[in-house]
């Protein structure tokens, strides 16, 4: 079984997230909607209940509500 296609790295000191789609970057989420517009623009599922799917989206160092570094 493979892992989910997406992957969002913990948040930096900044508050954004490293996003990867199918093991490329695909740029850094500073909020939900970024990670939203991600998944609509690789044509993968962007309603507001996949992105607890950990069959779609892989979250490190914190879920969709963690955008502060040590959270």
């Amino acid at each position: 079984m493979e892992g989910a296609p997406v992957v969002v790295q913990p948040p930096g000191l900044d508050g954004g997230r490293r996003v990867t789609i199918r093991g490329e970057f695909v740029g850094t989420a500073h909020h939900l909607l970024d990670v939203v517009e991600f998944l609509r623009r690789s044509g993968l599922p962007e309603s507001n209940t996949t992105v607890d799917d950990p069959d779609l989206i892989e979250w490190r160092g914190g879920g969709p509500q963690a955008w502060t570094a040590g959270e």
